[in-house]
C-alpha cells in the first residue's frame, strides 16, 4: 500500500469496517483453513500482513489457542480499529496476544526469521511493489515456514447490475462519473500468482481460483457506495445532490430482481514455503 493509499484508509476506515469488511469476511476466514495443516506447533507467532480491520487476525486468536498475531498495516487508523475489535471482542488473555505496527509491507519493521507463519487477505494487490514485499515477508519468516494470502485476479468482465445501475443514473443526472481505479496489481490467473510468490523465493507453493459473492439490499448498496467506494464523490455533492441521488439510488435498485442485487468477484488464494 502507498503512501496516498495509506492516507485514503485513514479515512475511510469506519467506512470500510461498516460496509466492505463484512462482504470479503467469509473469504478471508477461509483462508484459514488451507493453513490449518501448515500451522506449527507450540504457541507460534504469526504475522498478518495488511490487517485491516483484523479480520483475520482476531479469526486466526479464536481458531488456534496459543497463537500470537502481529497485525501491520500501511494505515494508522486501520490499525487502530483492528486493536479496537480486539478490545471489545477478546477475553484479557486472549487480547494480550494481539498487536498491531503501522508499517509497510514492502518494508517491514522486523528482524530476519522473526515470524512462523505470515498471512493476508485482499491487501497485497494495493502494494506498489508486490515482489518486493513477498521477498519481505520471506525475510521475516523462519525456514520451512508458511505464508497464504488471498487477493482478487484481474476482472475484464461486465459490470454488477448495481454498478450499472450507478453509473447510468450519474449519467443522467448529469454527475461526473466516478474516477477510474488506478491500473490493477491483480493477479491475472492463479499461475501468475503462484509464479510470482516462486519468484520471491518460495517453494511447495499452490494456486487456486475461487469467487467472493455477496448479497445486497438496495440500501446497504447505497450505504456501501456512500460510506465507503465512491465516498469522494458523495463528499464532493452538497447536501440536497447527496439525498437526492440516494433516493432515485434506492429506487431504481428496487426495480432490479433480487438475483441482481449482487457482488460476484473472482479471488485466488495463493500459500506456499520459505525454503527449509
Amino acid at each position: 500500500m502507498s503512501d496516498d493509499q495509506g492516507a485514503r484508509y485513514d479515512r475511510i476506515a469506519e467506512g470500510y469496517a461498516r460496509h466492505w469488511a463484512p462482504v470479503i469476511q467469509p473469504a478471508a476466514i477461509h483462508l484459514l483453513g488451507y493453513l490449518d495443516e501448515m500451522l506449527p506447533a507450540g504457541s507460534p507467532h504469526l504475522l498478518d500482513i495488511g490487517t485491516g480491520t483484523g479480520t483475520l487476525a482476531l479469526a486466526a486468536l479464536g481458531r488456534w489457542p496459543g497463537v500470537r498475531v502481529t497485525g501491520i498495516d500501511a494505515s494508522s487508523e486501520m490499525a487502530a480499529w483492528a486493536d479496537g475489535e480486539a478490545d471489545r471482542r477478546l477475553a484479557p488473555s486472549t487480547r494480550s496476544r494481539f498487536a498491531t505496527t503501522v508499517a509497510y509491507a514492502d518494508r517491514l519493521p522486523f528482524e530476519d526469521g522473526t515470524f512462523d507463519l505470515a498471512m493476508s487477505s485482499f491487501v497485497l494487490q494495493l502494494v506498489p511493489d508486490l515482489g518486493a514485499a513477498l521477498a519481505e515477508a520471506r525475510r521475516v519468516l523462519r525456514p520451512g515456514a508458511p505464508l497464504g494470502y488471498v487477493t482478487w485476479l484481474r476482472h475484464r468482465g461486465e459490470a454488477d447490475p448495481p454498478d450499472r445501475v450507478f453509473e447510468d443514473l450519474l449519467d443522467e443526472l448529469g454527475f461526473d462519473p466516478p474516477e477510474a481505479d488506478p491500473p490493477g496489481r491483480e493477479p491475472a490467473s492463479p499461475g501468475s500468482a503462484a509464479a510470482g510468490l516462486r519468484r520471491a523465493g518460495f517453494r511447495r507453493v499452490r494456486a487456486w481460483a475461487d469467487v467472493v459473492e455477496h448479497r445486497w439490499t438496495a440500501r446497504s448498496y447505497a450505504d456501501f457506495l456512500e460510506g465507503f467506494a465512491e465516498e469522494s464523490l458523495f463528499d464532493e455533492l452538497v447536501e440536497r445532490e447527496r439525498r437526492m441521488l440516494r433516493r432515485r439510488l434506492i429506487a431504481r435498485l428496487g426495480d432490479l430482481p433480487a438475483a441482481d442485487l449482487r457482488l460476484r468477484l473472482p479471488i485466488v488464494y495463493v500459500v506456499g514455503r520459505v525454503p527449509a
